[in-house]
C-alpha cells in the first residue's frame, strides 16, 4: 500500500490521460504528510548558449508518464516508503536572474523547513546557486555532487558573476559548499586553456573528468564519490549534457564523448547511503530533443534518485 501521496496507476487510468504531473503524482502544495516533492524552476536566461530550458519542467513531467512505482534493481517500491507529490513551478521572473533567484530560494524554503527533500526540474544550471542558498539555510554547508560535462566554476562571462558557467565558484564564495566533501564528474570537451579544470581543484572540489571515469571504471568512480561525500548532508546536481548528445541531445551546450543513460543509472544507484537533502536535473532543452528523448532520460534518472531515497529510508525504519 502507498505510504501517502503516490501516483495514479496506469491500471487504472490510461497514461495519455489527465493533467500532466510527474510522474502521475498529486500536484498537492500542502506539506504535511509529504517526504518528497517535485518542483519545477523553469528559468533559462542565465545560459551562454542556446535558450530553451525554461520548458524543461513541463517537457520532462510530459514525459514522465511511463514511469511506474516499482525500481527493481534496488528492489524496493518508491511509494510504499516515501509520500511524493509534484509542487508545480515556482515564480521565477524571466531575464532577471537575482531576483529568479531570491524568489527560487524563498519558494523552495517551506519544504526544507517541512523536512521535505526538493527534487528540482530545470532550467538552467544557474538555478542550483539559489537551491543551495535555501539548502544551507537548514542544513548549513553540504557536501555537493556534480555530474555534469562542465564545472561551472567559472568566476564570470562578458563581465556578468551570474550565469550558468559561474554558480558554484559563487557557492564555494558564499560558504554553501563544503569543498571537502565535494565531487565533480564528467567533464570534458574542449576548454580555453588547463586553468578551466584547475580553478575547480583550486576551489577544493575532487574532479573526476570523463577520461578519468573511463580509465578507471564506474565502480572506481562510485567509491571515490561515496568516500568523499562520507556522512552528512548532500546535494545532488544532475546537468543533462552529462550524457553524450546521442542520448541527450536537448540541451544548452551539448559536448561530444559523454556517457550513456545506463552509465548515468548506474552512477546514481550507486548513491544509496548517501544521505541527499535536495537534488536538480538541469538543462533540459526540448527545443532541440529528438523525439523527446532527454526529457523522457531526465524522468528516468530523476526516478533513479527517487529510488535511492527510498531504499535510504526503508533501510532506516527497518
Amino acid at each position: 500500500m502507498p505510504k501517502g501521496y503516490a501516483p495514479v496507476s496506469g491500471l487504472e487510468s490510461p497514461r495519455f490521460a489527465g493533467i500532466r504531473t510527474f510522474a502521475r503524482l498529486p500536484h498537492v502544495r500542502e506539506l504535511a504528510g509529504v517526504d518528497v516533492a517535485i518542483v519545477g524552476a523553469p528559468f533559462d536566461t542565465g545560459v551562454t548558449y542556446r535558450v530553451g530550458a525554461r520548458f524543461g519542467p513541463a517537457a520532462v513531467r510530459e514525459m514522465s508518464a511511463m514511469l511506474r512505482t516499482y525500481h527493481p534493481s534496488l528492489d524496493v517500491d518508491v511509494y510504499e516508503v516515501l509520500s511524493v507529490v509534484d509542487y508545480g513551478d515556482l515564480p521565477v521572473v524571466p531575464g532577471y536572474i537575482e531576483d529568479s533567484y531570491q524568489r527560487i530560494e524563498q519558494g523552495l524554503l517551506p519544504l526544507l523547513e517541512h523536512d521535505v527533500v526538493p527534487l528540482v526540474i530545470g532550467g538552467d544550471h544557474s538555478i542550483t546557486l539559489a537551491e543551495l542558498r535555501a539548502v544551507a539555510r537548514r542544513y548549513g554547508r553540504v557536501g555537493f555532487i556534480q555530474f555534469d560535462s562542465h564545472t561551472d566554476t567559472w568566476d564570470e562571462y562578458w563581465g556578468k558573476k551570474y550565469t550558468h558557467g559561474t554558480p558554484f565558484r559563487r557557492a564555494v564564495e558564499e560558504g554553501l559548499i563544503e569543498t571537502t566533501r565535494a565531487i565533480q564528474v564528467g567533464m570534458r570537451g574542449s576548454l580555453y586553456g588547463p586553468e578551466d579544470l584547475d580553478q575547480s581543484r583550486e576551489l577544493g572540489f575532487e574532479v573526476w573528468t570523463a577520461d578519468d571515469v573511463r580509465r578507471t571504471g564506474l565502480g572506481a568512480v562510485i567509491e571515490a564519490i561515496r568516500r568523499r561525500v562520507g556522512q552528512g548532508p548532500v546535494f545532488v546536481s544532475f546537468d543533462i549534457d552529462f550524457l553524450d548528445p546521442v542520448y541527450a541531445p536537448g540541451t544548452g551546450t551539448p559536448e561530444v564523448g559523454g556517457f550513456t543513460t545506463r552509465e548515468a543509472q548506474e552512477l546514481l544507484r550507486g548513491l544509496v547511503g548517501v544521505d541527499i537533502v535536495a537534488a536538480d536535473m538541469v538543462e533540459v532543452l526540448p527545443a532541440h530533443d529528438v523525439s523527446g528523448v532527454t526529457a523522457l532520460a531526465a524522468a528516468n534518472l530523476l526516478f533513479e534518485i527517487l529510488a535511492v531515497l527510498a531504499f535510504n529510508r526503508r533501510g532506516m525504519t527497518r
